[in-house]
């Protein structure tokens, strides 16, 4: 069974204070889980996050990555930067970095490259807006962001990724992707990678991030290809973010 992997994805929220008592509830509660934790802080607070959470359950996180692996690329963050922090994992082409500062297909696969070429595990981000949806488009955008990393890097190094399925009409609407709907995406992305590799897509764990609350989270888990979640604005309010951990227990 895929061990089910919950990231806290905190956008562009945080200050000194309100991290050091939300991971210290956090982390003063999840000792008994056997899901996966990642947070995943804005850059300034990668130090402090990994302070925080030194001894505990949770793992560390970044929100995007450069491709470039150093040079004259001013307020841009190498891979090499983030494992110097403790990351295990960094997002890769959230809906947010695509839409509000163009990074297309092919700067996502090149940042997923030079994340694993850092020894990080990307979670790529796929997903499709309310137009595409209502269009009956999801299967092909879906699959176009995922066959832009595959045929760079190969379905090899899926084994050391993360998928993460984000219907954008979904995030931070309150409206949540049903959980027929949010399998039939999980599903198809598996059978994509499966095409190419079955054992790699047997393993794959794929999360779901749409509005993942603590009403919803244990319907969505329990579907048989949503190995966890990328949670949004949950992650921030400990007890919220708890509840959806142990519902992925």
């Amino acid at each position: 069974m895929r061990r089910k992997l919950v990231a806290g994805n905190w956008k562009m929220h945080g200050a000194l204070k309100q991290n050091s008592a939300l991971l210290a509830q956090i982390t003063a509660e999840a000792s008994g889980l056997f899901c996966e934790v990642a947070v995943c802080p804005p850059y300034p607070y990668l130090a402090q996050v990994q302070s925080l959470i030194q001894g505990s359950v949770l793992t560390l996180g970044a929100q995007s990555v450069s491709e470039h692996p150093s040079g004259a690329f001013t307020g841009e963050v190498s891979a090499s930067m983030l494992a110097d922090f403790g990351c295990r994992y960094v997002l890769v082409g959230h809906s947010e970095r695509r839409a509000l500062f163009g990074e297309t297909d092919v700067v996502v696969a090149a940042k997923f490259e030079a994340a694993q070429k850092a020894g990080l595990v990307p979670i790529l981000c796929v997903g499709e807006t309310l137009g595409e949806r209502e269009a009956g488009d999801t299967g092909f955008v879906v699959a176009r962001q995922l066959s832009a990393v595959l045929d760079r890097v190969g379905v090899a190094a899926m084994v050391s990724a993360v998928v993460a399925y984000e219907p954008v009409w979904a995030i931070g609407t309150g409206v949540t992707a049903s959980p027929a709907q949010a399998q039939e995406v999980h599903a198809a992305i598996r059978a994509q990678v499966a095409a190419l590799d079955l054992g790699v897509a047997a393993g794959l764990r794929i999360l779901y991030g749409g509005s993942v609350k603590p009403r919803n989270a244990m319907e969505l888990f329990g579907q048989l290809d949503i190995d966890g979640g990328l949670i949004g604005g949950a992650a921030l309010v400990a007890d919220d973010f708890l509840a959806i951990c142990l519902a992925a227990n």
